[in-house]
């Protein structure tokens, strides 16, 4: 994990000032252990180092089992340590089926708020950023669905400043259609 790049990129995001940054560290597919191993390191280092490197915001990592939250009270930092959103929502159904099960939970009360109040990303974000791509990844798949989608082939690790204002520019200028 670059946290250099991931630094200078929430540092970009406080200076343009806006509230909520999401950010999906993908782990590339090895087996279960491995990737809790990795998950659990990186739960342990990410929000203390972020945040001391860029005051006052507030940092949550959400991993497969725990959610960790360091910080102050600025701009909120939500990370993702290793898993997208197939996985997240697949948990949110199966928390539902719990309550289903135990009768506590009509299968006809289930609508969109149901779903939503059990998905780990509650905020839905305005503008999703994919670098070095040109495809969706899986993360906020629920959330993101009347996002802006903006792609570019800079890769990650050579995302710059520059890049990051283009992007604001685009989407300054465009016209939200909120999926009409």
């Amino acid at each position: 994990m670059n946290f250099k790049k991931l630094s200078s990129f929430v540092s970009w995001c406080n200076e343009t000032g806006l509230k909520t940054v999401t950010v999906y560290i993908n782990i590339i597919e090895v087996d279960e252990q491995m990737s809790k191993n990795i998950c659990g390191k990186l739960s342990q280092e990410i929000p203390p180092w972020l945040f001391s490197m860029t005051h006052n915001i507030n940092v949550i990592t959400r991993g497969d089992k725990e959610v960790k939250e360091y910080g102050g009270d600025g701009m909120q930092v939500d990370i993702s340590l290793g898993f997208g959103g197939k996985y997240e929502l697949t948990r949110a159904l199966k928390e539902i089926m719990k309550y289903v099960e135990n009768g506590s939970l009509a299968p006809e009360d289930i609508d969109e708020e149901t779903i939503e109040s059990r998905l780990l990303f509650k905020s839905e974000p305005d503008l999703v950023i994919r670098a070095g791509g040109k495809r969706l990844t899986d993360f906020l798949i629920w959330q993101s669905v009347y996002s802006e989608l903006y792609f570019t082939d800079v890769n990650w690790l050579d995302f710059r400043k520059v890049d990051f204002l283009r992007v604001i520019r685009d989407f300054q200028k465009r016209q939200r259609r909120f999926g009409k």
